[in-house]
């Protein structure tokens, strides 16, 4: 163990003062486990007098990035500062220096992955904490699953959606209330809507697809929705009918015609699903191979120590890189794969939705239905709780996004139709 690998960090927040802490507080421990030594080199930060919980040496501070990713002695980048020009522009560069980079950017990974991975001739690039914090599943499906091709990887990967979800259902608390706890908790990024809006998840999504199929999906490619529609009224009917509410991303192959399609959507899961159990923060992802079957996997998703664990396990790997492993990163590209259209995308729906409390309505919408293809299975009307309105909810029969989105583009413009429909999907 003569060589010190010396380790620069791009950033020191909340995830690398978690790295930092593990990494000097057990030091010994740790460079037995690496089978190698390593070091603080440098550290770029905006503010050097911020309060932090882990001691660095006021010398290591620098205030350009670039005097980290340039400097020759420096053998890893851990880039943990997020957005996506900064980060991707030092990541290359850190690349064409010959330096391996660690990080746990899923925004960069996501829509630059593709060049980064590109760019590995003379480096390497490790990204485990990108996805799921604490649940190893790329290490998983980039090697203990290589042999497999996959159906499907579906789950629950942001732990702000799941840790509002369960509140909600568990407390009867409305989403807007449950929200501001969470933000005072630390729980939701700065931009509320990449968690709130499916975008986060989006990104893993996107990430996992390359991963277990090796192509990249650009997020407009995919259907995102958040949960910010997701009322006390849609809770309470899923209790009843022996169903859980959860923010699902799902990827999906059809070998047969070569399509793949991927969504982020709140749906409705049956409480004998394990993953209905699943909540608070914690993440959850299915894997469908052909050789194991289905296989589940469960840990904290998001947090300081789940994400450091992740980030280690890098820097763990990045010390083998160097050592002379190679990376393991050669997925076969399904160039023959396209994305599915939304008429090929099927499944079971549930909508709720706001109309004129008046005689003949409910024949007019399920005119409407009948139209588009769309056939109801479970229909009910309650009271709402403005005078001359009233509640439809309903599930159809198996039907495709299609005929759905068509569906509800035409009831929000209906006569006896108050507002825009709310839809999710019955999970199965």
């Amino acid at each position: 163990m003569s060589k010190v690998y010396r380790i620069g960090f791009l950033g020191m927040g909340t995830v690398a003062q978690g790295v930092w802490k593990h990494l000097s507080t057990h030091k010994s421990l740790m460079e037995e486990k690496f089978g190698a030594k390593f070091e603080l080199s440098k550290v770029c930060v905006k503010d050097r007098a911020k309060s932090r919980s882990v001691k660095i040496s006021e010398s290591k501070f620098v205030n350009d990035p670039y005097e980290i990713v340039n400097d020759p002695k420096i053998d890893i980048v851990c880039e943990l500062i997020g957005g996506v020009k900064l980060a991707y522009d030092l990541t290359m560069q850190a690349l064409k220096n010959g330096k391996v980079v660690v990080s746990a950017n899923k925004a960069v990974v996501c829509e630059k992955g593709k060049n980064i991975l590109a760019s590995t001739k003379d480096g390497a690039y490790f990204f485990e904490a990108s996805v799921a914090g604490g649940i190893p599943i790329i290490k998983t499906l980039r090697e203990a699953l290589i042999a497999n091709s996959f159906y499907s990887i579906y789950g629950i990967l942001n732990g702000t959606c799941n840790y509002i979800l369960t509140r909600m259902t568990n407390e009867g608390l409305p989403f807007d209330e449950i929200l501001a706890q969470a933000k005072k908790l630390g729980y939701v990024e700065a931009d509320e809507s990449l968690d709130i809006d499916g975008i986060d998840t989006a990104h893993k999504a996107v990430i996992l697809t390359y991963l277990a199929n090796g192509i990249w999906l650009n997020p407009s490619q995919m259907i995102i929705e958040g949960i910010r529609k997701v009322s006390q009224q849609d809770i309470q009917w899923a209790k009843i009918n022996g169903y859980k509410i959860k923010l699902i991303a799902a990827i999906t192959k059809d070998s047969t015609k070569k399509k793949i399609s991927a969504r982020v959507v709140p749906a409705l899961v049956s409480q004998n699903n394990t993953l209905s159990s699943v909540n608070e923060v914690y993440n959850a992802v299915s894997v469908d191979g052909d050789l194991i079957g289905r296989g589940l996997y469960i840990g904290r998703g998001a947090g300081q120590d789940p994400t450091a664990s992740a980030v280690i396990s890098d820097l763990y790997d990045a010390m083998k890189f160097l050592k002379g492993a190679p990376q393991n990163e050669n997925l076969s590209n399904h160039s023959n794969l396209q994305t599915a259209s939304l008429e090929e995308i099927k499944g079971d729906f549930y909508m709720r939705i706001c109309v004129k409390d008046k005689s003949g309505v409910l024949a007019k919408i399920a005119t409407e239905f009948a139209k588009h293809n769309v056939s109801i299975e479970l229909l009910e009307q309650s009271k709402h709780q403005e005078a001359g309105k009233a509640w439809i909810i309903l599930t159809t029969h198996t039907t495709n996004e299609l005929a759905m989105k068509n569906l509800c583009s035409c009831l929000s413009k209906h006569s006896s139709v108050c507002s825009k429909p709310f839809v999710l999907r019955v999970f199965e």
